[in-house]
């Protein structure tokens, strides 16, 4: 799919088969650590959450988003090039760490633009946040440590998501959700 500048995206992908993508919460902070290598300079992160064989981010599409880079014989935009970077670099160390070798993703991270009309930003804003509780995982959202739910609260002072932007983007009161 080719990204439009200044538009809400759905990013997700899954484990092969439903594979657990992440077995420690090291996993999880490594992941998250090269997610601000690779994909953060290429946009704006509205919300974010990582479940145990999956995950989603919301993002906010930038000229940076959208600029072709050239990998190989390939053009590909910047954020989708960072997507593939932060995955292979993911992919190398998980493997290594429990020795294993392959694919560890689905082959693609699907990435859905958002009709604002329908107000699908906002749903899926909430969608992301509420998939541990949903799964059985946590009991409540803010109870679940690898969401953005958590900075939303103000439980933590996360920086990964442009909170501003999103009540922005969203309508979102934030008041309402402290």
């Amino acid at each position: 799919m080719k990204l439009e500048e200044n538009q809400l995206y759905h990013f997700y992908n899954q484990g092969n088969n439903k594979e657990r993508i992440f077995i420690n919460r090291e996993n999880q902070l490594f992941f998250l650590e090269k997610f601000r290598k690779f994909v953060l300079p290429h946009c704006k992160v509205l919300a974010y959450c990582l479940m145990p064989n999956h995950f989603h981010f919301l993002i906010s599409t930038t000229e940076a988003s959208t600029r072709e880079i050239k990998v190989g014989a390939l053009n590909v935009t910047a954020l989708n090039n960072g997507f593939r970077m932060l995955l292979s670099s993911y992919v190398q160390a998980f493997n290594k760490q429990i020795n294993r070798t392959g694919s560890l993703f689905r082959q693609r991270t699907k990435s859905k633009l958002l009709d604002e009309s329908k107000n699908y930003p906002f749903i899926c804003f909430n969608y992301i946040h509420q998939n541990p509780m949903v799964a059985g995982l946590v009991s409540k959202m803010e109870d679940w440590e690898f969401s953005s739910f958590r900075d939303y609260t103000g439980i933590r002072k996360g920086t990964l998501c442009d909170k501003t932007l999103a009540a922005q983007l969203l309508d979102l009161d934030l008041q309402i959700i402290v």
